[in-house]
């Protein structure tokens, strides 16, 4: 059984799993799904083909599924699509995907989206990553597991960040960041590796040695970073080192880091 606020409006076809909660003066469009016990705030707009799953929590204000900010958009049947237990809080806007990139815009379980966050058109996001006031995705960025990305930074268009990065607040980036690393400034480069949340997630001290060893061959000595990489791929036995050292041969806008 649904809790549906009196002054909410839940347009015909919206479909709303079990223990739903909508807040005063949300309006729920007709092509919308919500799982069960996901809860949305007051003065909440959900439009647009959008899938919500189970147990999120959707604050005041926030706008989900309003068609793409890309002129090029002409009306295409596209989507959004959110998972389980994502916190999403105060005017944060997402947009459904883009025919030109393949039309959904995917969001997986478990992320922290703060204050006035974006998410635009044709994004992906993994799980377990953590956004912070004003942090803002443009169309095509695509972002892995386990990634913190500060305060108003901003990261343009087809950028991709791997899986436990972490992005210092206030940062501008333009280029895609490696599985582990930690990235800041404008234009951000690398400072290290994202040694802190390693910690946090790897409970094998030799997986986090094999990684700073990787980072030291690849960054610091001397030789084509893509080359070093390729030599990893081949002959390294920890899937850490293959994983990072692949994002780096398949990067499109390139790494952003300083050469010692």
């Amino acid at each position: 059984m649904s809790n549906i606020h009196k002054t909410a409006i839940v347009e015909d076809g919206a479909i709303l799993g079990d223990d739903v909660t909508i807040g005063a003066y949300s309006i729920i469009g007709s092509n919308v799904k919500i799982g069960n016990g996901t809860t949305v705030g007051s003065h909440t707009l959900i439009e647009g083909k959008t899938t919500i799953g189970e147990f999120n929590q959707i604050f005041s204000h926030a706008a989900l599924g309003s068609i793409p900010q890309d002129l090029k958009f002409a009306g295409e049947d596209v989507e959004l699509i959110i998972g389980n237990k994502n916190k999403i809080r105060e005017f944060t806007l997402f947009n459904p995907g883009t025919s030109g990139g393949g039309s959904i815009t995917r969001i997986g379980d478990n992320n922290l989206f703060m204050g006035y966050t974006h998410v635009a058109h044709d994004v992906i996001v993994g799980n377990n990553c953590v956004f912070a006031n004003v942090a803002t995705l443009a169309g095509h960025v695509e972002i892995d597991d386990f990634v913190v990305v500060g305060g108003l930074t901003p990261v343009h268009q087809f950028c991709k960040i791997g899986s436990h990065a972490m992005i210092g607040g206030g940062s501008v980036l333009t280029q895609d960041i490696p599985p582990f690393c930690l990235a800041e400034g404008n234009r951000a480069v690398l400072r290290g590796l994202n040694l802190n949340g390693l910690r946090r997630r790897f409970d094998d001290r030799k997986d986090i040695d094999a990684i700073k060893k990787a980072y030291k061959a690849i960054f610091e000595s001397g030789h084509p970073i893509s080359d070093v990489a390729k030599e990893l791929i081949e002959n390294s036995k920890n899937e850490h080192v293959i994983a990072f050292a692949t994002f780096i041969v398949n990067t499109k806008r390139g790494i952003p880091f300083t050469r010692k």
